[in-house]
């Protein structure tokens, strides 16, 4: 990326961009290292280094059992202004976030973000009220630079929150059901008013968001874990 592309990106993604340190996992999610933001998420880098980072997405609902969904801002280096589940990032290569215990060091990230894209609290998001369903591996290009190839923990969470989206990271947020998803698909497929959806939360409503969905009603979600690694690529 040239120095004038640089210095276009958003100040606090740069600094995200080159201060953050993902875990670079193989694709049985063994950690072999660790890399910048920045490079983890060059297509080049991807495709010549064989990239890998570790990932989590967050699908919380509230106790009606409506999904809070996110769209990402005008400011994110990949897939700005898309539609996507409630917080999408990475566990950092840090003592806290590398806990294989429990996975203990993905709840530990996805308590962080929460706070830092939404202005959700720790103490209604208690790290052990998470619950990591399953992983997928996929690979998707936001554009002719940027990507992401990733080990993603898909993470789930009920509870009522107080939101204090921050704008550096979110453009807008709502609450959805069932019915109301399946229209934002309907219309994303349609291309209709503007709307897009991330890849990687794609994936998971095609694979997997409606079943765990229904065993989030029925109170069931301990039943449906299975931490077997889905390779979506």
């Amino acid at each position: 990326m040239g120095e004038a592309a640089e210095e276009n990106m958003d100040a606090v993604q740069r600094r995200l961009m080159f201060d953050d340190e993902c875990i670079l996992v193989d694709k049985e999610d063994h950690v072999i290292g660790h890399d910048s933001k920045y490079n983890c998420h060059l297509m080049e880098k991807i495709e010549s280094e064989n990239l890998l980072h570790r990932a989590f997405s967050v699908f919380l609902f509230n106790t009606k059992y409506e999904l809070l969904l996110q769209q990402r801002s005008a400011t994110k280096v990949t897939f700005p202004l898309v539609w996507t589940n409630t917080c999408c990032s990475h566990p950092l290569y840090r003592e806290s976030e590398l806990i294989e215990e429990n996975t203990l060091g993905v709840k530990n990230a996805a308590q962080r973000k929460l706070y830092d894209e939404l202005g959700i609290v720790a103490e209604d998001v208690p790290v052990d009220e998470f619950v990591p369903l399953g992983r997928i591996l996929y690979k998707a290009p936001s554009d002719g630079k940027w990507g992401e190839h990733e080990l993603d923990y898909l993470v789930f969470i009920v509870g009522d929150v107080t939101l204090h989206p921050n704008p550096e990271e979110v453009d807008d947020i709502r609450y959805v059901n069932k019915e109301q998803l399946k229209e934002i698909v309907r219309k994303a497929d349609a291309g209709e008013d503007g709307i897009k959806l991330s890849p990687w939360f794609r994936l998971v409503v095609d694979n997997f968001l409606f079943k765990w969905w229904n065993k989030v009603e029925n109170n069931t979600l301990a039943a449906a874990v299975n931490m077997k690694i889905h390779n979506l690529t």
